[in-house]
C-alpha cells in the first residue's frame, strides 16, 4: 500500500497520495496547487496518477486539481452538492474507489462546507476494517473545523457536532486520523495541533471539543474560537468551483525605473525578504511580508486589493518567484513582475531608500518612560486583545491597516508590536507606507513577553484607545 501525507508548510495544508503499489495505481486527496511533488513520487514509485478526490471546494487555497488532470489525465471526484463546473464524476455518501487493494470509502460529513466529505481507508490485503480516515476540514488534530465558510456559522457548527458523532466519532478508536490541516490554518481553531496525525481514540481523550456532548454547547464553544475569516475565500471557493485552472502565472522581471514607474502608478509593491532585512533598507512604500515565514500566501492575500497589481521584491530573481507560487496558491495572480537582481540592484543604482527602527521588547519601557511623544500600536487580533493590553496603547488588528488607525499621530514617533514581532513587522511597514514616521518595529517578544516581565496589562472595560502614557508604560 502506498500512503504519503504532503504538506504545503506556508498554508499549514496536507494532501495525500494514496494507493497500490503491485497494482500501480494511486490517487491524490486534496491536491495543492504545485502539482511537481505528486508526478516525481508517481515516477518514482513506477504508478499512474489515475485519479484526483477532494475533500470540498476549498476556502484557503487554489486547488492543483485542473493542473493534475492536465498533466495525468485522472478522473476529479467530489460529492454531489459541490456543485462545480469543471468535468467531474459526482459521489455520494458510501461511494467507494477501489485502487489495487485500497478501498477509499466516502463519509459525507457537512458543516465546514455542505459538500465536505472525508475517506475512510481500508487496506483489504492486510484486513476488511478501516485503519485510517482523511478527515479534510472537518476533524483536526486536537480540534475541529471552522463552520463559518459556506453558510451560516450556526447551522454550520450544528452539521460539525453531528458529522462527528453520526460519522467519524463511531469509528473504531485505533483509526487513524490524517487531517487537511496542521497547525497555523485558518481552517481551524487555536487549539489545532502541529503535529501531523493522531488517532481517533486519543482524540475522543484528548480533543476538548470532542468532550463536548450536548449540541448547543458544543455551537457556543465553537463559535467563541472564531478567528478572522481568511481573505478573499468566496473568490478562492469561485476559483475551485470553476473550470479548471491548468496554468500559472508568468512574473517578468523589471528593471529599477520600471520598478519605480509601477510603484508611482500604484502597484504593490511587496518585499518578500526578512524583516532584519526590510527594516535596514526598503524601497519607499514597500510592505514586508517575509516568505520564509508560513503564511506569506495568506498575508498578502488580506493586504492586495483583489486587482491590484503585486510587484515582489527579493533578494534576488529566485527569492520573488518562490513567492510568487507561494501567493498563486491563495488565488493571487496579479502580478506586475518582479525587480531583477532583487533590492541589491537597487541599491547598486543607489536609488532612495526607508528604514525602519527595530526595537526589543525589554528596551520598550525605558524608551516609553523617556520619549512622553511615543505612541504604542497593538497589532494583534481582537480576541488576543481582549485578554489583556499595554494601558494607553492604541489597537488595530494588523490585516486592517488600510489607512492610518484612528488616534495615532503620524508625526510622532510610534512603536508597533503583537505577541512576538511577526505580524509587527508587516503591520510597521504598513503604518510607514500610510505616512507614519518615526516607525519602531518591536522585536524579541510582544504584550505576553511584556507582561511576564511584570510591566502593568489592562483587561476589556476600557476601549484601549489613546496614546500610551510613559508613566503606565514603565
Amino acid at each position: 500500500m502506498i500512503f504519503r501525507q504532503i504538506p504545503h508548510d506556508d498554508l499549514g495544508c496536507a494532501s495525500y497520495l494514496i494507493g497500490d503499489h503491485d497494482a500501480g495505481v494511486v490517487a491524490v486527496v486534496d491536491p495543492k496547487l504545485e502539482i511537481d511533488q505528486y508526478l516525481q513520487l508517481a515516477r518514482y514509485m513506477g504508478v499512474s496518477i489515475e485519479h484526483i478526490l477532494e475533500t470540498h471546494n476549498h476556502a484557503d487555497h487554489v486547488s492543483g486539481h485542473g493542473r493534475l488532470a492536465a498533466a495525468t489525465g485522472a478522473i476529479i471526484h467530489i460529492h454531489r452538492e459541490a456543485g462545480v463546473d469543471y468535468p467531474h464524476q459526482p459521489f455520494d455518501d458510501g461511494f467507494e474507489l477501489v485502487l489495487g487493494s485500497l478501498r477509499v470509502r466516502a463519509l459525507h460529513t457537512p458543516g465546514h462546507r455542505p459538500e465536505h466529505t472525508a475517506f475512510v481507508l481500508i487496506d483489504t490485503a492486510r484486513g476488511s476494517e478501516a485503519w485510517a480516515v482523511l478527515t479534510g476540514d472537518s476533524l483536526f488534530v486536537n480540534d475541529v473545523a471552522r463552520p463559518d465558510l459556506a453558510v451560516d456559522r450556526d447551522e454550520g457548527a450544528r452539521g460539525i457536532f453531528r458529522s462527528l458523532h453520526e460519522k467519524l466519532l463511531p469509528l473504531p478508536g485505533v483509526v487513524e486520523v490524517w487531517p487537511g490541516h496542521l497547525g497555523g490554518s485558518l481552517c481551524g481553531g487555536p487549539a489545532m495541533d502541529m503535529k501531523v496525525s493522531s488517532t481517533l481514540g486519543y482524540e475522543r481523550s484528548h480533543n476538548a471539543m470532542l468532550g463536548i456532548d450536548d449540541e448547543d454547547a458544543f455551537v457556543e464553544r465553537a463559535l467563541a474560537s472564531l478567528g478572522p475569516q481568511p481573505p478573499n475565500f468566496e473568490a478562492i471557493v469561485n476559483v475551485n468551483r470553476g473550470e479548471l485552472l491548468t496554468h500559472g502565472v508568468e512574473v517578468l522581471p523589471l528593471t529599477p525605473r520600471q520598478v519605480e514607474e509601477k510603484r508611482v502608478a500604484g502597484a504593490l509593491l511587496v518585499d518578500v525578504r526578512t524583516d532584519v532585512q526590510f527594516d535596514d533598507a526598503h524601497i519607499p512604500g514597500a510592505v514586508s511580508i517575509p516568505a520564509l515565514e508560513a503564511g506569506f500566501g495568506t498575508r498578502l492575500a488580506w493586504i492586495a486589493e483583489r486587482d491590484q497589481e503585486i510587484l515582489l521584491i527579493g533578494r534576488d530573481d529566485e527569492d520573488a518567484r518562490g513567492a510568487a507560487k507561494l501567493a498563486q496558491a491563495v488565488g493571487m495572480r496579479t502580478f506586475g513582475g518582479l525587480l531583477a537582481g532583487g533590492m541589491t540592484e537597487w541599491r547598486r543604482e543607489a536609488r532612495p531608500v526607508e528604514r525602519i527602527e527595530r526595537v526589543e521588547l525589554e528596551s520598550l519601557p525605558e524608551r516609553a518612560s523617556s520619549d512622553g511623544a511615543l505612541q504604542l500600536l497593538d497589532v494583534r487580533e481582537q480576541a488576543e486583545r481582549d485578554e489583556g493590553y499595554i494601558p494607553g496603547s492604541l489597537f488595530m488588528p494588523w490585516h486592517d491597516i488600510h489607512a492610518l488607525p484612528e488616534g495615532l499621530d503620524p508625526e510622532r514617533p510610534v512603536a508597533v508590536l503583537c505577541a512576538s514581532g511577526q505580524r509587527a513587522a508587516v503591520a510597521a511597514s504598513l503604518v510607514q507606507r500610510h505616512g507614519a514616521t518615526g516607525v519602531m518595529h518591536v522585536v524579541a517578544g510582544g504584550v505576553p513577553k511584556w507582561e511576564r516581565l511584570g510591566h502593568p496589562i489592562e483587561t476589556p472595560g476600557h476601549d484601549g484607545r489613546g496614546a500610551v502614557d510613559p508613566r503606565n508604560a514603565a
